[in-house]
Order: structure tokens, then sequence, then C-alpha cells
């Protein structure tokens, strides 16, 4: 019997909620992870031992009560897991982990190349607020609950269903919802018909039912489970919104219509049409679940979205800032829409740290043609992650292909010394890797300049 659960990674979104969870079901925890963030401050806060240094003094000695977990970000060579591989440890991967908690409850799956974090929180949201109550392990830290974990004692566990490294496939979901199927993760799938194909393999282990974006390619044959659609506005779908329209301040308010009637004026609490399309699938899964519409349209208002997922940090008149994960060319084009939508007719700049050697090779023109919709970019150096660097591969790639009217090249160090020089209308942050660092001296340097006004 496990006494104690030893991550290698700690810090990770996924691996820290489920560290939160054990740590709450009274299990020793602790961990490593390569750098301190926001979130290893966190989880020390709450009792977790985390250090950052690989060395395998660190790890629990009593072999036979402790458990090791990893996340694939981890080289394969690194130190720790070297040790706990060769001394008799059982070790297995996140995603395995995440399959284990679930078997035995509903799982609730959100997948997708783009949109699970912020559908899969708002759907624990919608659990939560209803009082129907649910377990969650959110790619994000839910703005609402100021954490990537919930916990509740109703056997039904809401889970993002990464497809990196095909960890999804540990899942075994009652319902799942599938958003995206763009290229992405080349370096583990080599081509798009690999990895689409990687979706269809999650949608066959679904029990119950598959509710699958609008236009997806996926098909009734590909699943046992019930298929059913989901569309931000096309009407050929199960699940669709119907009669938007759009505030003052961005907030989107639409009908939901479904298989059952009409959920009417819904208010997306978050803003921007991306949020709006989200929510319908979040809704999707609540209904077919069969919380009350009801219940489902108090709280997609009263949710405030994720950290890093669109996320407003600065608005004033003549001045926002908003920063958001985006890491792939249809999310920086969604998210760049959402902008132009909610802040017409103003000067956008953009920062993109590009994340992973990999991506970059993938799909420099794609982010090239995103990003040229801009009217100023600031590229930054590529953030490597797990990856060694690739012989040709730089920002440059992406760069010189970008039509945007103004752009520049810069190191990330030198980021906060050009922007304060620079004049800001709306300003957006994109980025998967440490670009977040920023986001805290960036917003006071844009309040102390509107209170300089």
């Amino acid at each position: 019997m496990y006494k104690t659960i030893y991550f290698i990674g700690i810090g990770g979104i996924g691996m820290s909620a489920i560290a939160r969870y054990y740590k709450a079901k009274g299990y020793a925890v602790g961990g490593y992870d390569k750098t301190p963030s926001e979130l290893t401050h966190a989880l020390e806060a709450e009792g977790i031992c985390v250090h950052y240094e690989d060395n395998i003094d660190y790890v629990p000695k009593n072999v036979e009560e402790t458990l090791v977990v990893y996340t694939p970000a981890i080289p394969k060579d690194m130190g720790e897991l070297v040790y706990v591989q060769n001394n008799g440890y059982r070790v297995i991967k996140r995603s395995r982990m995440l399959g284990e908690i679930a078997q035995g409850q509903s799982c609730l799956a959100v997948s997708g190349t783009h949109g699970k974090t912020t559908t899969s929180t708002l759907l624990a949201h919608i659990f939560t607020q209803s009082g129907v109550g649910c377990s969650a392990f959110l790619g994000g830290i839910s703005k609402n609950y100021d954490t990537n974990l919930l916990i509740s004692e109703n056997p039904v566990i809401v889970a993002e269903a990464d497809e990196f490294d095909r960890s999804f496939l540990q899942l075994f979901p009652t319902i799942a919802v599938i958003t995206a199927m763009d290229a992405d993760h080349l370096d583990i799938y080599n081509d798009l018909d690999a990895y689409q194909q990687a979706f269809r393999d999650f949608a066959a282990q679904v029990k119950n039912t598959v509710i699958a974006k609008y236009g997806l390619p996926i098909s009734e044959n590909d699943t046992k489970a019930k298929l059913l659609r989901y569309s931000y506005n096309d009407p050929r779908a199960d699940f669709y919104g119907a009669n938007q329209r759009v505030d003052e301040c961005g907030y989107f308010h639409f009908d939901i219509v479904w298989p059952k009637g009409i959920v009417k004026d819904v208010k997306c609490g978050v803003p921007g049409w991306v949020n709006a399309e989200n929510s319908v699938a979040a809704a999707a899964i609540a209904l077919t679940h069969g919380v009350d519409p009801e219940a489902v349209k108090a709280a997609i208002g009263t949710f405030q979205g994720v950290k890093r997922r669109f996320d407003i940090h600065f608005n004033e008149p003549g001045c926002s800032y908003i920063d958001d994960y985006a890491h792939h060319p249809n999310e920086i084009s969604s998210a760049i829409s959402s902008m132009r939508d909610i802040f017409p007719g103003r000067k956008l700049t953009a920062v993109f740290q590009p994340h992973l050697y990999t991506r970059t090779r993938d799909f420099a023109p794609e982010f090239a043609q995103a990003l040229s919709a801009v009217d100023k970019l600031i590229l930054l150096d590529i953030y490597p992650a797990r990856e060694e660097p690739i012989p040709g591969v730089t920002s440059e790639i992406i760069f010189k292909d970008v039509t945007a009217p103004e752009k520049v090249l810069i190191r990330k160090d030198e980021l906060l010394d050009y922007l304060a020089n620079e004049p800001i209308d709306t300003l957006i942050t994109f980025g998967a890797g440490n670009v977040d660092r920023l986001i805290g001296p960036i917003t006071e340097m844009l309040r102390e300049r509107y209170a300089n006004k």
C-alpha cells in the first residue's frame, strides 16, 4: 500500500493537480521541478515538499511504499527518473495516474487541439455552482476557485484529455467533447492523419456520448457511443448558439438550442466569441449529463475564466492588456479575432514567444500568416521547453514572412525595456513558455503609465 506519491515534474499544470489531489487524500506528497514558479510556491504553501535540484537524495527510499509519477516533458536521461526506473519503484506517467483515478467514476472529458482548458474549467464550474458537484483536474488555474483541482463526494470527474504523447488514451470517459482536430504535436504523430486518428481512437473509448464540434472529421463509424455535434452558430448541429449579440463590453449574449429545447438569454461571463463557443461545448456536456438548463445558464454567466486564457490584466480607456496561452496558429487567429471584436478600430500590438523548436519548424508559415493580422508584432526567441535546438530553426523563420505593418524581433530579456518606450493602445502577449513571468511587470508598468497621464 502506497503512503508516498513522488512527482518528477511536479510544477506542471496537470501534475500539480494530481499532487494536490493525493495531498488532500492524506498521502505524503513531494517532488522535483526544474525551476520555481508561482505554482510550485503555491504547492509549497499547501505543505507539499518541492525541490529544484536533480538529486536522487531527495527521492523517498521506501521503495514498496512510494509511487513515482512523471511527466513525459522530463528528459529520459534525467537523473532522478533513471534512478527510480532502475531501483524497483513503480513508475507511471501522469496520464496513467489520471486514468486510474477516473476508474469507477463517471468521467466527463474535454479533448481537442485548443479550447479544452477553458471548456473543461467552465464545465467544472457548472457542476460546482449548480450543486451537482464534481472532482476536476484542470489544465489551467480557474479564476473562480484559484486552483486547478476541485474535489467532490459526487463520483463525477471532469478531466482535460490531453493528446500530447497520446495521454488521453488512458481515459475511458462516459461523455467526451472534441473541440478541434487541427494538426499539432507532429514530433509525436508525424502527420495530420496520425494525429486525427488518435482522436478517433479516443472517441472509440467513450462509453455513452461523443459531442464533436460540427465539421470535424469524425463519424458514427469511429465510436460505439452516440455521436452528437455542437457549434457556435450552425443550426445543423445538435447544440448551437442562436440570436448572438455583443454588448458594449465585449460580452456575448445568446440562446443555446439543444435537442430538448432552448436555453434563452445566456450571457457568457468572459468576453470574446471564442468563449461563447466554448460555453456551448461545456453546456452540451452538462445538459447531456442531466444538469438543469437554468443552472447551466447561471453558471456560464458567473464564469470568470482561466488564468492565461484571454486573461484581461489591464483595461482602461485607451489602454488595454490581455495575456493568452495561445501557442498554435489557429489559437492565435481566434484570439486576434476576439480582440478585434472587443476593441474595434484600435491599434493591436502582439508579443509572441514561440514554444518548441519542432512546432516552430512545422508551422512557421501558419504562424506568420496568423500574426500578420496584428498592427504590430514583437516576436521573441523560441522557448525550448523539453527540446534541444534544431539547426536553422529560430524565430526568424516566422519573422521573415510576417506582413504586419510593423514588426520587430527581440530577445525576451529585452521586452520590458522595449515596451517602456512603446505607446500601447491594445496589447496581447501570446505563448506557452515563460513569457508569463512578465505579465506582472507589464501590468504594473501600464498602471503607472496610466496613473501618470
